[in-house]
């Protein structure tokens, strides 16, 4: 009798974890994704902001997978699934499946907001990430030699559209290497001139955190130098301008700027609704309790993409670590007869680095730390999680170099003239401007 074949799309924290849990399994198992390697996700901001090299924070998928011989991994850009006849179509073959697994992440969400895909830096990959370095970069070097004072203005104001983890967590580490390091590179920049605005429509940062701990990062923010608007929702996105209403007064601003960073919403991959099936207005896919497709219980959505019946979870790493060892359980399950099994989410908290010695955490829903310790406890997580000996021993080492020295070493445009960096090479794109991509 032939081994089951098991098929998972995407290689991101969910497709790993699915991955890993097949091993020692007598079911083969391929994993598929566009890019040879597995990106940690969450240190994409310090990759932006010149503390961290970008390949450090990636390690090969072959590499994750090399224990387990049932697990084999292709290259492949993923065309379309047929759920019927159960085969998948890529860039150069068919590939049939007795399970699947879709784990195809996210992609940044506009809202439809004129402008803002044209004109605004998402932070969702690696490929952002350099863009948005070589951006930021690149503005010191043109305003140190502008003339014009209005120009100059516009190229020292950043401005960060949204106010969770990822847009406190990159005004502050843009703010450090902004007051920090860049202070002692530029001579002829007044930098009492230079603004980091960070735009939040909400009432208040960290929505998902308690208000004492939104209270602390904001206050954080501002004695680091960051303008924090709450209440502002942004209405369109210029190259040159981003434009703002007040929710509260409908009184309407303007920041004239060359660099505007999106970290306002996320969506469901759209890949899911373009191959048939059936997703909600955030664009994920409903999902039962066990995480499988009701139209097609052969094939599991796990990750970002997932939305489980009478449950929501948040987008992060542990939820979509979980859902695939949920997902990798239940197949082997099904394989042997059983009936799947409703996923346990079990929370363990977050965490959101600000600066130095300061960040905030909400343990287990109950505990509550901010400053020092929950500085040093967000990088020990960190830390801990990155995929390989050898991630944690460049990080370690470029966060303790960075430490002492008060240094971002990192300081690089690649390459040396920058243009179009919002469309750094998308799979496609829907009609309503999402980036498509399998990650």
């Amino acid at each position: 009798m032939n081994n089951q074949r098991v098929v998972i799309i995407g290689a991101g924290f969910a497709g790993i974890s699915a991955a890993r849990t097949f091993a020692g399994t007598s079911v083969d198992v391929l994993l598929l994704d566009r890019h040879n390697y597995h990106t940690f996700l969450p240190l994409l901001h310090q990759v932006a902001t010149c503390e961290l090299e970008p390949e450090h924070i990636v390690c090969p998928i072959r590499k994750l997978l090399k224990a387990q011989p049932n697990v084999q991994f292709a290259t492949n850009e993923v065309k379309r699934v047929d759920f019927v006849s159960q085969v998948i179509e890529t860039n150069n073959c068919l590939i049939p499946y007795d399970y699947l697994i879709l784990a195809c992440g996210s992609t940044s969400q506009f809202f439809g907001i004129p402008g803002v895909y044209e004109h605004c830096f998402p932070l969702k990959n690696l490929e952002n990430s350099v863009n948005l370095r070589n951006q930021i970069i690149y503005c010191f070097e043109l305003a140190q030699e502008e003339a014009d004072f209005s120009r100059r203005q516009e190229l020292l104001t950043f401005t960060i559209v949204g106010g969770g983890a990822t847009g406190v967590e990159l005004a502050g580490e843009l703010a450090e290497l902004i007051y920090g390091t860049l202070v002692n590179d530029y001579p002829a920049i007044d930098f009492r001139r230079v603004r980091v605005v960070l735009l939040q429509a909400g009432d208040k940062l960290l929505p998902e955190m308690p208000l004492h701990l939104s209270v602390y990062a904001k206050r954080q923010l501002q004695k680091m130098g960051v303008e924090v608007k709450v209440a502002s929702r942004v209405t369109k996105v210029m190259e040159n301008a981003v434009y703002w209403e007040d929710s509260h007064f409908k009184n309407s601003q303007t920041i004239p700027c060359q660099t505007v960073i999106w970290t306002a919403g996320v969506c469901g991959n759209p890949v899911a609704k373009k191959w048939g099936l059936v997703t909600d207005n955030n664009g994920k896919v409903t999902v039962l309790p066990t995480l499988q497709v009701p139209e097609y219980p052969q094939v599991y959505i796990v990750g970002d993409l997932a939305a489980p019946q009478h449950e929501q979870f948040p987008m992060l790493a542990p939820v979509a670590i979980q859902q695939g060892t949920t997902a990798t359980n239940n197949i082997l399950r099904q394989i042997k007869g059983k009936n799947p099994q409703p996923m346990r989410y079990q929370h363990q908290g977050s965490m959101v680095i600000i600066g130095r010695h300061a960040a905030v955490a909400n343990l287990f829903g109950k505990v509550n730390l901010t400053g020092f310790v929950a500085w040093l406890l967000w990088l020990f997580v960190h830390l801990a999680c990155l995929p390989s000996t050898r991630n944690r021993f460049h990080v370690l080492l470029n966060w303790v170099w960075s430490y002492f020295s008060c240094d971002r070493s990192v300081r690089l445009i690649l390459p040396l003239h920058p243009t179009n960096q919002s469309k750094p090479a998308p799979q496609g794109t829907t009609e309503d401007g999402k980036r498509v991509e399998i990650n």
